[in-house]
């Protein structure tokens, strides 16, 4: 898919709940071209979204091209890679296996989580809406706890426990809606999903402060009660750290 540069990070974000694995980007003059790798059914979806798509058989090799999307990050002083990475001895890391959720910890809205949760004082955490639960590890690795994780797809819960295992961590992680279940109390709530959700969210007082992210940096939650503590904005997108007045 080619996309004006104007519309790259609304299309980044469209693209990311079709292509969980990863995609690949390249310049194309004025455009950015958007390339994934996927099946017939894939490509059905991606259509129904962006409308102009072009495909073509991959080459061999392409699992490899696949992994070399998948680059180590840092984000609040911690290491942030796949496991076929190894990371630094010397650094605080956390090891992510991209599977079948959302979360590699390589998009702008999560590193800026894990930025404004490694400034906040410590304490319980739930993370709503975990994905595949990098957050929640990046709050266990940074000394919160308690940790939760909730999220409604059960891949992305599967997926959140087996990278709780992979980094031995003790978080629980809980299938659940995070608008109408009985959610875990919390000192700290920590939500990177759509803006709707998250005001949503805010508006069910889970715990008296807040971390938010998951929308564009002209966008912000606006919940009667809560007061904006820390802001944080990280190539387009932003981040808010807040608390009940």
């Amino acid at each position: 898919m080619r996309v004006p540069l104007a519309d790259v990070e609304i299309a980044r974000a469209r693209l990311l709940p079709l292509a969980p694995g990863g995609f690949e980007e390249a310049d194309a003059d004025d455009e950015v071209e958007l390339r994934l790798y996927t099946d017939s059914a894939g490509e059905a979806r991606v259509r129904e979204v962006f409308g102009s798509v072009s495909s073509a058989l991959v080459e061999s090799g392409w699992e490899d091209r696949w992994r070399a999307f998948h680059r180590p990050v840092r984000a609040g002083g911690l290491w942030i890679g796949p496991p076929w990475e190894t990371p630094p001895p010397d650094e605080l890391a956390i090891v992510v296996d991209p599977g079948q959720a959302f979360g590699t910890g390589a998009h702008p809205t999560t590193q800026a989580c894990i930025e404004l949760l490694a400034a906040h004082e410590r304490g319980s955490v739930l993370d709503a809406g975990c994905g595949s639960g990098v957050v929640a590890i990046a709050a266990a690795r940074l000394g919160f706890g308690p940790v939760a994780g909730v999220d409604s797809d059960p891949v992305a819960v599967a997926a959140a426990r087996a990278n709780v295992a992979l980094n031995g961590v003790g978080i629980e992680m809980l299938l659940a809606d995070v608008l109408r279940d009985a959610l875990p109390a919390a000192d700290l709530l920590v939500a990177n999903v759509d803006l709707p959700v998250v005001e949503a969210l805010l508006a069910r007082l889970p715990a008296v402060k807040a971390i938010t992210s998951g929308y564009l940096a002209y966008e912000a939650p606006r919940v009667p009660g809560w007061e904006l503590r820390a802001h944080l904005e990280l190539d387009g997108w932003a981040a808010d750290s807040l608390a009940l007045s």
